[in-house]
């Protein structure tokens, strides 16, 4: 138990550094529900034997990345995203100014946020983080944590960018792998105070040019991408949250968060989908007004996309906030100069 606890408070406080090359998930078609049906045999199992409850996870599965999926939903199943230390996180962290700033913050939070994992199964992302590589670890598979600039519509919108999240790559059949198992948990609700799950298949394994929406490495070999986006981009693309994820978007256009366009001529959006995915409602949101419903064309269809195209004229002049919403929930959001 001693040597369990030391490991994880370890890898809670450390900063990994890797290279790797660019890769995209090829299990998209995998089906998980065998891995996921073993993850739930085990329901708020101690924390204080971690080798234990890995070979639980894993054992009963032959290939890497089930004994993977096991692990990811049974931790995204079972830890709760602390709303008392993630907004104490956040407001420290802000304050940060070097990466050196960070490694040393990372090592004195460290322990208190592994005493809130074990203890109480809540955490922030760099114990979701921690645990994911740990547990991996325990089923011969290789996991490092990765920190960077999590991008959310609180934190990393323009400006120079602030250090906040941690995530894992993991190695399957030989390949580098993406996945944020603090975002594929659920969601903290800022207003109400609280954290609510709500599993989210788009952070599992997601394709790294997916990925990069909303996660900046501070290692940039961790873009696991041939082109990279420069932290300048990152930081000014449009605001993307969980459901463009679950849509699976490959490109989106206009590709910056500012964009200007004219009163009374129509501003195009187009989304680029995976050819599976279904879109069976698309909005827009003006600022806090009711969600328009939208007609949504598609303009090009093959065997491996969808192209759609969305309209809309602004009818008044200044600067306004436009969010797509996607099957009922926030997609996409813009900041709109009209002139």
């Amino acid at each position: 138990m001693i040597n369990n606890a030391a490991a994880l408070l370890l890898l809670i406080s450390s900063l990994i550094i890797k290279e790797a090359q660019a890769q995209v998930s090829d299990f998209t078609n995998i089906n998980f529900t065998k891995a996921d049906s073993i993850a739930a045999l085990y329901p708020e199992h101690s924390l204080y034997d971690l080798r234990g409850l890995s070979i639980k996870l894993t054992t009963p599965l032959g290939t890497e990345v089930e004994k993977f999926r096991s692990i990811y939903k049974w931790v995204c199943d079972n830890i709760e995203n602390d709303y008392e230390l993630y907004v104490l996180s956040t407001r420290q962290r802000a304050k940060l100014k070097s990466v050196d700033e960070l490694r040393n913050w990372n090592r004195t939070f460290g322990a208190k946020v592994y005493r809130q994992l074990l203890r109480n199964q809540k955490t922030v992302c760099s114990g979701y983080a921690a645990l994911i590589k740990s547990l991996a670890e325990y089923a011969g598979l290789k996991c490092l944590v990765i920190n960077g600039y999590g991008r959310t519509a609180q934190a990393n919108v323009g400006g120079s960018g602030v250090p906040n999240h941690s995530w894992n790559a993991v190695e399957l059949n030989n390949k580098w792998y993406l996945c944020d198992a603090t975002w594929s948990s659920g969601v903290i609700h800022m207003e109400e105070r609280k954290f609510v799950k709500d599993f989210n298949q788009g952070y599992f394994l997601a394709d790294p040019a997916l990925f990069i929406r909303n996660h900046y490495p501070l290692d940039t070999s961790w873009i696991l991408m041939h082109s990279k986006p420069t932290l300048n981009e990152f930081l000014n693309a449009p605001l993307v949250y969980r459901e463009f994820f679950k849509c699976d978007i490959k490109s989106l256009i206009p590709a910056t968060f500012n964009i200007v366009a004219n009163k009374g001529i129509p501003l195009t959006i187009q989304l680029t989908t995976h050819k599976d995915v279904v879109i069976e409602k698309l909005q827009l949101q003006i600022g806090k007004t009711r969600p328009l419903d939208m007609a949504l064309y598609q303009v090009k269809n093959n065997e491996e996309e969808k192209v759609y195209c969305i309209e809309y004229a602004f009818t008044s002049k200044g600067t306004h906030v436009l969010h797509v919403l996607l099957n009922g929930d926030y997609a996409v959001t813009y900041s709109v100069k009209v002139y």
